[in-house]
Parts: structure tokens; C-alpha cells; sequence
């Protein structure tokens, strides 16, 4: 038993030597022995250079938040310092990174199981020098060994500590050059802080891009957006960054602040976030957190949009957004981040575009063959004059601000902007819009609007695009296919029990009227603008008003050169009651011919012939009016409208006056009344019998129209 006691206690105090004589070795060690084994494994694994130019040392701690038994083991930390890390042959910059010092500790009880387990890694004054060519070749693209067997190692990294550093990018591939500092705060600054002051610069840029309605608007009451994000009372910020550059050809400045320690697998410790960035007259503004950001988990921000149009995102957010005016929003996004695909969600976003209120949620999901958008947004008041960009309708000078390079000429009427179909193939989209209430000045309400749309392999569907107007309904399926060159339109469109008093509700004369206005439409189109579409169209046009009132400046107000013009030399500035007005066109390349024009008056039935032609503007119509009496003698001349759209020429016809319209007046075919009997609806409130059912049965029957009188009002 005693020789037993002593052999083990021989054996004991052997090990127990041995451990201290390891215990010393270690301690003692010279590890900058170590660094040029480490530089050559660490330049296999990346494919580059990289060298630690100054000492390797270590220091042995205890952890003294872990658990009993780990406390009780001693940890080392070790520290870099000099550390280079090379670019490749082709960088214009020979070093890729530069860091005064490394710092990190190291588990030893996991080198037992093939883990290289670091808790703590901290970069002390790093410097970054990116650049990626014109072919896309990226020097943060590191490049390791081809048929390399997997490691049996596995790296595991708790947080990332960093100093004051510098980093800049030259990106040829995206046009982007910038300078990044980051520096130390003096104190920590509390979430909550950082929150109310960014909501209070955003929304105070918000007033100055879109008008003092903006912030209003994007406040929604609050004075303070709600918190989002994992965030504590402890959560604060401890870094502050500012940047500068261009982002493809527009300067770009931002600045912001960070926390201080990044946690990779703690999901439970978010790292708060906060930027201001200013590319162009764009302005992008966040506030919020990153979770998990090893394996690009969430993130989670306050979001503020500002800038002169919304087509000015594509190229920050990949985005096909339409060309708008002015516009500001704040919103809620939510961002699952994975690298196959990622999802982003816009949630109860508001704000202002032009004149309009929006509000509504987007979801954006990448991966697969497109990128798609879909959701919904509403608006409360829809400005009439805020759609104008959508078509490249509005003025030069809004054109100007929002960017666009092709000025509408001065000489055309119908937009000539381009639709940027090149990005309709960028991402699919699936988005519901519908605007409460729409207004065009005082003059033209239109109560509503509705539509779907769908957007799928660059084609474009409004499937149904829909107005609420003047009482009555109008109803529309566009289709625009993007994917072709050019690109192919077609419209179908009905309008339905378009009350004409409601439609000019300014307009004294009309508030007795109880006429309608009923139209149909069915074109076929190519081209790449409203102005092309429109000039090379196929089709026809049907449209029929009864029981209504007109006058030069009732046309005026609704936009109607070519119109007021005319009525100007028929009539003068005086009011006409209008008993019957029917068009019936057919459209051929772009060349709209008058199959069936008429309107009938108390004091004349006007038939109008000939042709516009919508590739080139150009106008070739005759207006022959027949006088039911001898009240109005200018009536019976003729006139011809020649010109263009912009610039109508209106003249009265040289030769004889027209004779006195008592007898019939051809007018056309049987075939374009008969069209047109369809579009006679029962009015509102009354049994359907008017002028224009009696016109269009007189031509139906014998291919001419006679002077009709209006039907006498029912008691």
C-alpha cells in the first residue's frame, strides 16, 4: 500500500512539473517566433500577402463572467500589431488593409474539438483601401487555393470591437467613390436621442423638398416615431462616421453614428444604427438596429425618403419607381438579409408626393429571376397635376428638377419624355393603388381613382385602372410591353354616366343640365412615349354627350385648344346649349378619321369632317354648320381647322354661304350611328329619352340627320 501511495504520488508530482515547466514554456515563449508560420497560412488561405510587420505577444486573463469552471482556467489574449494585408496585382493601391494593432482572445479547452473559438476581436485604427474595376473584379473578394479539402477547423467569432479608422472605396463597376471616417464619440449618446433628433431633421428636410404639408404629414401626430429594434435603455451609441464622394456622378455626403461593439452571434445584442445621406437632391435617413449580422440576419429601422423625384431611387435601391414630383416619406422597415434572397418590408409608411398625401406597405423579396414589389398605397387627396410626371406631362421645368433630359419641344403637344422601359425587366411588381379623392384645380374633380398594377418580365399591366369621375365611371385595362422594341400598348376603355354638371361643377350653366357623357375606346399602339403611342395607333373612339351646355371658356378651363377655338368663331363668348353631341372616329397609324362628328345646338347642327393625325400633330378637319334659323348669321359659313394641335389655324372656308339647314344633312353610314346607339344611356333620375336617342335612330334609318328639336323636359 505505502509503495502504491508513493508511485502515485511520484506520478502526481511528475505531471504537476511537468504542467509548470509547460505552464513557463508558454508564458515565456517567444511568439514573434510564430508569425512567419502565421503569415503563410493566413496568405494561403486568402490568396494574397499578409504580414504582421510588428510584435505578437500575449497576455493571460481569467474570464471573469463566465462560468465557475472557466474562471478557473486562465485565457490568453493575444495582440498584433503592424498588420498588413496586400491587394491584388491588378488594385491601383498596393495594400488592401492596414491595422495599428489586433487584439483577440482565444478558448483553449475548444482547440480540443477543432474549434477556434474567439469571444472578443478588436481592430485598433483600421484602415481600408476598396476598389473594384470596370469588369467587376472586387479586392474584397478574396481568392483561396482551388481543391483545397474542407477543415476539419471551424472558426467561431463572438464580437467585434473597432477604433477611430478610414476606409475608402473606388468603385468603377457603379461609378461610386467615397471616404469614410469613423471616429470615437466624447460620450456615448442614448438611442432614444439619436431617434428624436433624426425624426426631427428628416421631417424638417421633408418641408423644405415638399412644403410645410410634408411634415405634418409624415408626423402623424407624433412628435417622436415609436422605438424599433431589439433596443434597451442600455443600447447607446459610441462611434461617429462621416462620409463623402459621388455616387454615379452626383455628389454624395452622409454622416452618422454606430455602436461600439458588433455582436456576430448574439442575437440578443443589436448594434444600433443611425445615417443621413445626401446623394444628389436625394436624401436617405435611418435609425435603427442589426441583429446577427454573421450570417446577415435583420434589420430593423426607422426610414425616411426625400428628393425631387422617386425615379432617382433606382439606381441607390434597385427600385423601378415612377418619375414623381417632390415627395418625402418616413416608414417602418423590417429586413430579413440572407444571401440567396432577402425581404423587405416598408410597413405603415407615409408621406407626400407633389401636392398628395400616400401612405400605405411595401414588401421587396430578391432572389429567383426578378426581384419583386407588391403591396398596397392609398391616398387620402390625390393631386391631378401630381400624375403629370407619370407620362412626362408636366412643364420643362419640373423635368429640369427631377432630372430628365428630354425637354418636351416647344412646338409639341403630346408628351415625347421616353418610358424607361429598361428597368420595367429590373423587377416584377404586384402593387394596389387607390386615391380617395382627386382634384384638378377647382374645375375638374375627379372623385377617385383605383387601379392594379402588375408588372411582370417588363410588361406593364393597369389591370383595371379606374376613375370615379363626375358622378359616373370611368373604366380602363392598359397593357404596356416593355419587353419589346418598341414597345406595344393597348387600351380599352369605357366611360360611363359622366354627369356634365358635376363636370363643371364652376360653370354656372351646367349646374340646371341633367346630360351625361358616355365613350368607349379600343387602341392598339407602338412606341416608347405618349407621343409615339398616339401616332402610331389603331382603333376607334366612340363618344356621346347630351343635354349639356359649352362655351370658348368652359373649353378653356378644361384644356381644349383646338375646341375653344372653334367655338370662339361659331358662337363668340356666349354660353350654347348643346342637345346632342356624337364622335365616332376610327384610328389608322396614328390618323384619326372623323367617321361621325355632330353636335346639335338651338341654334345650328355643326358636322364636322376630315382628320388629325397624331404622328405629326397635324389637323385637317371641315366644320360645316347648318343654322336653324336666321338668328346666328355667321353660322352658315364654313369653317377648316388646319394646323397642329398646338397651334390650330382656324379659318372661315372663301366661296358661298352654306344654305339654311332646313332640309336633311348627310352625315355618314348607317354603321357609325348604329355604334353609337349602344353608348345611349338612361340619365340619372330620368327615363332615357333625349336628344341624341332621336338623332342617332333619324341617321340610323336613313343615313342622314335632320335638325332635331330637344325634347321637351318631363313634368
Amino acid at each position: 500500500m505505502q509503495r502504491r501511495r508513493k508511485v502515485l504520488s511520484s506520478i502526481a508530482g511528475t505531471l504537476l512539473v511537468l504542467l509548470a515547466l509547460l505552464l513557463v514554456a508558454v508564458a515565456t515563449f517567444d511568439w514573434n517566433r510564430m508569425k512567419p508560420f502565421i503569415a503563410d497560412k493566413v496568405s494561403q488561405a486568402i490568396g494574397r500577402p499578409f504580414a504582421i510587420d510588428g510584435e505578437l505577444t500575449v497576455d493571460w486573463q481569467r474570464d471573469r463572467h463566465g462560468s465557475w469552471f472557466a474562471s478557473l482556467l486562465p485565457r490568453p489574449e493575444f495582440t498584433a500589431r503592424d498588420i498588413r494585408i496586400a491587394n491584388p496585382g491588378w488594385a491601383a493601391r498596393p495594400q488592401f488593409a492596414h491595422l495599428d494593432a489586433l487584439r483577440f482572445r482565444l478558448s483553449l479547452p475548444a482547440l480540443l474539438t477543432h474549434r477556434i473559438d474567439v469571444p472578443t476581436l478588436q481592430l485598433v485604427r483600421p484602415t481600408a483601401d476598396l476598389e473594384r474595376d470596370k469588369s467587376g473584379r472586387a479586392s474584397w473578394d478574396f481568392a483561396p487555393p482551388e481543391n483545397t479539402a474542407p477543415s476539419a477547423w471551424k472558426l467561431q467569432l463572438g464580437t467585434i470591437g473597432f477604433d477611430q479608422g478610414l476606409i475608402t472605396l473606388d468603385d468603377a463597376a457603379n461609378r461610386v467613390k467615397l471616404k469614410l471616417v469613423v471616429e470615437p464619440l466624447q460620450e456615448a449618446i442614448p438611442y432614444e436621442q439619436i431617434v428624436a433628433q433624426q425624426s426631427s431633421d428628416a421631417r424638417e428636410q421633408a418641408g423644405k423638398t415638399v412644403g410645410a404639408a410634408a411634415k405634418k404629414a409624415m408626423a402623424g401626430g407624433n412628435a417622436t416615431p415609436e422605438r424599433v429594434g431589439q433596443v434597451t435603455a442600455s443600447t447607446t451609441y459610441q462611434f461617429s462616421w462621416t462620409a463623402e464622394g459621388s455616387y454615379q456622378g452626383s455628389p454624395l455626403t452622409g454622416k452618422g453614428r454606430t455602436g461600439a461593439v458588433l455582436a456576430l452571434q448574439d442575437t440578443t445584442r443589436p448594434f444600433p444604427l443611425q445615417a443621413d445621406l445626401r446623394i444628389g437632391d436625394s436624401r436617405i435617413a435611418l435609425v435603427g438596429t442589426l441583429t446577427d449580422p454573421l450570417h446577415l440576419g435583420a434589420l430593423d429601422v426607422r426610414l425616411w425618403f426625400s428628393g425631387s423625384s422617386m425615379a432617382k431611387l433606382y439606381p441607390l435601391t434597385g427600385l423601378t419607381l415612377p418619375d414623381t414630383p417632390p415627395y418625402a416619406t418616413e416608414g417602418h422597415l423590417k429586413a430579413a438579409l440572407h444571401r440567396g434572397g432577402s425581404r423587405y418590408s416598408y410597413q405603415d409608411f407615409r408621406g407626400r408626393v407633389g401636392g398628395s398625401d400616400l401612405a400605405g406597405n411595401l414588401v421587396f423579396v430578391t432572389g429567383g429571376k426578378h426581384p419583386k414589389l407588391s403591396g398596397d398605397v392609398h391616398s387620402k387627396l390625390l393631386q391631378f397635376a401630381d400624375l403629370a410626371p407619370l407620362i412626362g406631362a408636366d412643364a420643362n421645368a419640373g423635368k429640369m428638377q427631377r432630372g430628365d433630359a428630354t425637354p418636351q419641344p416647344a412646338d409639341k403637344l403630346l408628351p415625347v419624355e421616353p418610358f424607361r422601359t429598361e428597368r420595367w425587366q429590373a423587377m416584377d411588381a404586384d402593387v394596389s393603388f387607390s386615391g380617395a379623392r382627386i382634384v384638378r384645380g377647382a374645375a375638374l374633380p375627379i372623385d377617385s381613382l383605383a387601379t392594379h398594377l402588375v408588372m411582370n418580365n417588363g410588361a406593364l399591366y393597369l389591370d383595371p385602372l379606374s376613375f370615379g369621375l363626375a358622378g359616373g365611371t370611368v373604366r380602363s385595362n392598359i397593357t404596356l410591353d416593355g419587353s419589346r422594341t418598341p414597345m406595344r400598348g393597348l387600351l380599352k376603355l369605357d366611360a360611363r354616366h359622366l354627369r356634365l354638371k358635376q363636370l363643371f361643377p364652376t360653370f354656372e350653366p351646367m349646374r340646371t343640365s341633367f346630360g351625361e357623357i358616355n365613350g368607349d375606346a379600343a387602341l392598339d399602339a407602338q412606341g416608347n412615349s405618349i407621343a409615339a403611342l398616339l401616332g402610331s395607333a389603331n382603333g376607334e373612339l366612340k363618344l356621346l354627350m347630351n343635354d349639356g351646355a359649352i362655351s370658348k371658356t368652359l373649353l378653356e378651363t378644361a384644356g381644349l385648344n383646338v375646341g375653344n377655338i372653334v367655338i370662339g368663331k361659331l358662337f363668340g363668348d356666349k354660353t350654347v346649349q348643346i342637345n346632342c353631341a356624337a364622335a365616332d372616329m376610327a384610328a389608322s397609324n396614328g390618323l384619326f378619321d372623323m367617321r361621325l362628328f355632330v353636335f346639335d345646338t338651338d341654334d345650328a347642327l355643326i358636322n364636322v369632317t376630315g382628320t388629325v393625325n397624331f404622328a405629326n400633330e397635324k389637323l385637317d378637319l371641315d366644320v360645316k354648320p347648318h343654322t336653324k334659323g336666321f338668328r346666328v348669321f355667321s353660322l352658315r359659313s364654313p369653317l377648316y381647322v388646319r394646323g397642329t394641335l398646338k397651334n390650330p389655324d382656324v379659318g372661315v372656308h372663301a366661296g358661298p354661304l352654306l344654305a339654311r339647314g332646313a332640309g336633311a344633312v348627310a352625315l355618314g353610314t348607317v354603321a357609325a350611328p348604329a355604334a353609337l346607339l349602344a353608348l345611349v344611356a338612361p340619365s340619372h333620375g330620368d327615363d332615357g329619352d333625349n336628344t341624341c336617342r332621336a338623332v342617332l335612330q333619324q341617321l340610323r334609318s336613313s343615313g342622314k340627320v335632320i335638325p332635331a328639336s330637344k325634347p321637351a323636359a318631363k313634368k
